[in-house]
C-alpha cells in the first residue's frame, strides 16, 4: 500500500527551494523565499516542521542549526500529487484528464510531437 503525502501550496514553495539546493537552514530557506512576496521566518519554520512530520524532509543538527534536506525527490512528489489529482478529479482514469487538457490547452507542434513520442514509447513497452 502506498502512502499518500499531501503537500500544501506553501509547502511546495519551501520544497522547491530545498530541492534546488540542500542542505539549508530554515533561515536560508526564508531568505531565498523572501525574493518573492515576504515570508515571515516563523511561517517558514512552521512549514518546514510540517514537512519533517510528513516524512518529506529530514534534518541534521549542526551545533544550534538544523540543516534540512529532502527525503523524497521532486519527481516522487510530482508523481504522488499527479496520482492524487487523477484519483480525486477523474476517478483514476487517465484518458478523460488528457482529453480535457488537450482540448482546452494550447499545444505547440513540439508539445504534440513530445506527447506522440511518449505514447509510442508506451505502446512499445506493452
Amino acid at each position: 500500500m502506498k502512502r499518500e503525502i499531501k503537500i500544501s501550496e506553501a509547502e511546495w514553495e519551501v520544497m522547491k527551494v530545498i530541492w534546488k539546493q540542500s542542505p539549508l537552514s530554515a533561515q536560508d530557506v526564508a531568505d531565498k523565499l523572501n525574493k518573492k512576496p515576504v515570508w515571515h521566518p516563523k511561517t517558514v519554520k512552521t512549514l518546514i516542521n510540517r514537512l519533517v512530520k510528513k516524512g518529506v524532509l529530514r534534518y541534521e543538527k549542526l551545533g544550534r542549526i538544523h540543516l534540512f534536506s529532502p527525503l523524497l525527490s521532486e519527481s516522487q512528489c510530482i508523481l504522488n500529487e499527479s496520482e492524487s489529482f487523477l484519483d480525486r478529479v477523474f476517478g483514476g482514469s487517465l484518458q478523460p484528464m488528457v482529453a480535457q487538457l488537450v482540448k482546452h490547452r494550447k499545444l505547440s507542434a513540439a508539445d504534440i510531437q513530445e506527447l506522440q513520442k511518449i505514447l509510442r514509447g508506451k505502446e512499445r513497452n506493452k
